[in-house]
C-alpha cells in the first residue's frame, strides 16, 4: 500500500485545560500519513483517482479551527474519524503537536494510528 502524506499542516484552535487557554487560539501542527493505492491514479494520470490532499488539508483545518477540545487526544480522535469516514482512507497515522506547551521542548503531542493498514 502506498502512503500519501501531509506534513506540518498548521491550524489555530481553542485547546487546553487551563482557563487562560480557553480564551485564546493556539497554533497546532499536524502530520498525516494516509494509506492509499496510487496505482489507479498513476496508470491514467487521473486526478479523480488520486487522494486529494488539498481537500483533506482544507477539511482538517476546518475541523481543527472549529473545535474547542480540552485535550489533544480528543481532537486527534475527531480528526482521524473525519479523515477515515469522509475520504475513504483505510488507515492513517496522525501526529498532532502543540508547540510551546512545555517550555523545554520544541513541541509535545500525540501520535495515533487508526484503521486497518493494508499490506
Amino acid at each position: 500500500m502506498d502512503i500519501v502524506f501531509i506534513r506540518e499542516l498548521r491550524a489555530d484552535a481553542v485547546i487546553g485545560v487551563y482557563d487562560w487557554e480557553r480564551s485564546i487560539r493556539q497554533t497546532l501542527v499536524l502530520d498525516l500519513e494516509l494509506a492509499w493505492d496510487n496505482r489507479p491514479a498513476a496508470a491514467g494520470d487521473a486526478i479523480e483517482r488520486a487522494l486529494d490532499y488539498a481537500a483533506v488539508s482544507s477539511r482538517v483545518i476546518s475541523c481543527i479551527e472549529g473545535s474547542s477540545f480540552r485535550l489533544l487526544e480528543s481532537l486527534a480522535e475527531e480528526v482521524a474519524e473525519l479523515v477515515l469516514s469522509e475520504f475513504g482512507v483505510p488507515w492513517l497515522r496522525l501526529r498532532l503537536c502543540k508547540p510551546g506547551a512545555v517550555l523545554q521542548a520544541r513541541d509535545v503531542g500525540v501520535l495515533i494510528e487508526r484503521g486497518n493498514r493494508p499490506e
